[in-house]
Order: C-alpha cells, then structure tokens, then sequence
C-alpha cells in the first residue's frame, strides 16, 4: 500500500506527538544520555505543544500513513533559526522524519514538496533548515532541493549541545 500524505489537524496532536518522539529517538537517540533525551522530548514533542503548533495558522504539519498509520511527518513554518540573514517572512521546514524502515522510498522527498509547496504558496521567499552536522544523508538530501550551508549554532537536547548546520534556499 503506497502511503498518503495528508495535512495535519488539531485532532492529530497526539498522534503526531507520539510520532515525533519514536522518530527522534530512532534516529538520534543513541547520542544522548537517557535524561537529556527524556527531557527533550517531554518538552519538544509535548501533546499541547503539538496542538499549539497544528491550530497556529503560520505553521502547517503533514502526516505520511500507510492506511491509518502514521509513518512520516514533516513541519513548515516561520523561520526561527539563529541566522543573522533571517528576515521577517522568511520560512522553515523545521522537521521532516520517517520511522525507520521506511528511508529511502522516496517518501522524504513527497513530504518535502508538500512543506515546499506550502512555503511557497505566496511566492518566492527564502527557505531555511537547521541539520545535525553529522545527519550526510540530510544534508545531500537538503542540497539537492537547492539548500547550501551558511552558518551553524548549537541545539540543546537536555543539557546535551549538538553543532548543527543552518541551510538556507535563497528566494528564486
């Protein structure tokens, strides 16, 4: 069963916050000591976080599911990365994450032209992303839609701090 893409509603939140937390610990779990993984993801992936998020009109999430579940997700919304260059109108794809298995199939890349798209519905503006410096195969997949590297900053997982790479896509 190919997997659908769907725009994400308030009724998601927890759906949704279940979701990015597996994905998050699936990818970079391994990294962290297990009390600054818990506190990140109670905070980040909070449900009432979620529903902030998915009932805020700036910020859109979409869902990937195979039938009735959830998969995949990816975040778009104002950019609110520590860049000196970023202006007011500017946007973010602030997360996009499959559970594991599930790489490789070209779901990332419809999950990224649905945020695209989104970004991209008033015109042309500048796209940003923040990449783990380690995360290769994101930082290929970002460049090639058109994302190149131009600065870098550290982001806290608990008391842990990664380096992490800030990628923008200049307005065409």
């Amino acid at each position: 069963m190919t997997p659908t893409i769907r725009r994400a509603t308030i009724k998601d939140a927890d759906t949704l916050s279940t979701l990015a937390a597996r994905t998050f610990t699936e990818t970079f779990g391994h990294l962290y000591p297990p009390q600054d993984l818990a506190a990140f993801l109670r905070d980040a992936y909070a449900v009432e976080k979620q529903r902030v998020i998915l009932s805020h009109p700036d910020y859109a999430v979409w869902l990937l599911e195979r039938g009735s579940v959830a998969i995949g997700h990816a975040a778009a919304g104002p950019c609110g990365l520590p860049h000196p260059d970023v202006a007011p109108g500017d946007g973010e794809l602030k997360r996009l994450y499959l559970v594991r298995g599930e790489q490789g199939g070209g779901h990332g890349a419809r999950m990224m032209a649905a945020a695209m798209d989104w970004l991209l519905q008033g015109g042309p503006r500048t796209l940003w992303i923040g990449v783990w410096s380690e995360n290769h195969g994101a930082q290929r997949f970002y460049a090639r839609h058109g994302f190149e590297r131009v600065g870098e900053y550290l982001f806290p997982v608990g008391e842990t701090r990664d380096l992490e790479f800030i990628l923008r896509r200049p307005a065409a």
